[in-house]
């Protein structure tokens, strides 16, 4: 079958989570035609993952002036602006309303298995970008289909490929093996079957993000209760203890994120969870009981725990991508323009500089990665910014290059700074000529009777 002409094709948005479904939207209202492909039985399936979550950003913050638009007409209204949806709130009020209005231009249960430039694999120069894109998709009944499009807007995420607990960035040994008493999202207490499998248990927390704080506080509240009696958490940190480990506290611009980091500093002062600091995970053994040993690089063992919860974060999917040309950090794993600008090696101090189509634009003209994908490995991504992305984008695609390159978005301050590629040397932010937005640290008290040495900002 012969490729029909580009500008006859939809624009293609794998992904029918907010930044998909937003770009979808920002597309009809340009007059161009979305194509949404979502692996998931419903839109929004991975937000509905995390239901039990409470967003640390506002309604206000996480609905799209495309998208409302576009709702406008079904008789929507918008929740309260000054109040904190779930992601259960979120995909229920917003988002799936949002795919409803949509209608057909949203399939789901169709899973992209790649990405490529008709009859052009990545090798191939010759009169490659007059070629549409062609997208090969496999659907949940297993019959399989390609479609051509005009230009492809990847907003997938990276929910379904999260980083393990090894210290290197590979599983740790033994981690696959332990994989009956690991999880790598943050439970949800309120079902009785996942509380009964951390009440009176120990559990061992790994990675040093909001997920991580909230997963600390979810288990304090659990030793809290009733049914929660021995319950007791086990946080382990990479790297050491200082007056940033826990967020911005109330510097954060957004109250509810760094109520998180207050939370789980309330946590390990209350006793509810030890802090192990400097521990990078090599492996994952058994003792005589069947309960979990963690090992460091540095030889050493903890005690054994009940369950692990790793939240080290997340990394993108790139194998369907293979034969298209993205232009990407070797670290990141993000758009090289933009990859600067959000490198946690550097910085998480105050905003992330608005970007849009230039900064996620690649040597193959015609494909984006928006969203949390487009953070690549970095964390801290917001709503608004995946909003702003694909507003930028869809302008560009409809030839408003005016429109494009326009920044209409100012993020808020976190009210941290000192780069993770600091945790080696705590005190080369600290120290840094002027201070920047840093001060010199006091010391924390982490535990009952423990103390933290203090550390970079």
């Amino acid at each position: 079958m012969n490729a029909p002409a580009t500008t006859e094709l939809p624009v293609v948005v794998i992904g029918a989570g907010p930044a998909g479904l937003a770009a979808a939207a920002h597309l009809v209202d340009r007059g161009l035609t979305p194509l949404v492909l979502e692996a998931g039985p419903v839109a929004a399936a991975a937000v509905r993952e995390w239901a039990h979550v409470r967003l640390f950003s506002t309604w206000g913050e996480v609905t799209d002036p495309a998208a409302e638009k576009l709702l406008a007409p079904t008789g929507w209204v918008k929740p309260d602006t000054a109040t904190y949806p779930s992601g259960g709130d979120w995909a229920e009020q917003y988002l799936q309303p949002l795919a409803d209005a949509l209608g057909d231009r949203v399939r789901t249960g169709a899973t992209v298995t790649g990405v490529s430039r008709s009859g052009r694999d990545r090798i191939v120069d010759a009169d490659r970008e007059a070629q549409p894109f062609v997208i090969h998709i496999t659907y949940a009944d297993g019959h399989e289909e390609r479609i051509f499009a005009r230009a492809v807007i990847d907003a997938s995420g990276t929910w379904a490929t999260p980083s393990p607990a090894g210290g290197s960035g590979l599983p740790a040994l033994g981690e696959k093996a332990a994989a009956d008493h690991i999880a790598y999202r943050v439970p949800d207490f309120n079902d009785p079957a996942v509380r009964a499998r951390y009440a009176g248990k120990r559990t061992a927390v790994i990675g040093s993000g909001a997920s991580a704080f909230t997963a600390l506080a979810y288990l304090a509240d659990l030793a809290k209760a009733d049914d929660g009696t021995g319950t007791k958490g086990l946080w382990i940190l990479r790297r050491g203890i200082s007056d940033s480990t826990f967020g911005g506290g109330e510097a954060d611009q957004l109250p509810a994120r760094g109520a998180l980091g207050l939370a789980a500093k309330a946590a390990v002062d209350e006793g509810h969870a030890d802090a192990v600091t400097g521990f990078r995970t090599e492996a994952v053994e058994r003792d005589a009981d069947g309960r979990l040993v963690l090992v460091a690089e540095d030889g050493r063992r903890l005690d054994p725990v009940d369950e692990v919860i790793v939240l080290t974060g997340f990394r993108p999917d790139l194998t369907f991508l293979s034969e298209v040309r993205l232009g990407l950090d070797e670290r990141l794993q993000a758009p090289t323009a933009l990859a600067p600008l959000i490198d946690p090696n550097v910085h998480s101090c105050g905003t992330v500089y608005p970007h849009g189509v230039n900064e996620l634009s690649h040597p193959e003209q015609g494909i984006y990665l928006v969203g949390m994908k487009s953070y690549g490995r970095a964390p801290t991504f917001l709503a608004m910014t995946g909003y702003e992305q694909v507003r930028s984008i869809t302008a560009a695609l409809a030839g408003d290059l005016e429109a494009a390159e326009r920044v209409e978005l100012t993020l808020p301050e976190t009210g941290v700074c000192g780069g993770a590629g600091l945790f080696d040397e705590p005190d080369a932010a600290r120290n840094s000529e002027g201070g920047g937005c840093c001060a010199t640290p006091a010391t924390l008290q982490i535990g009952i009777g423990a103390t933290a040495s203090s550390g970079g900002c």
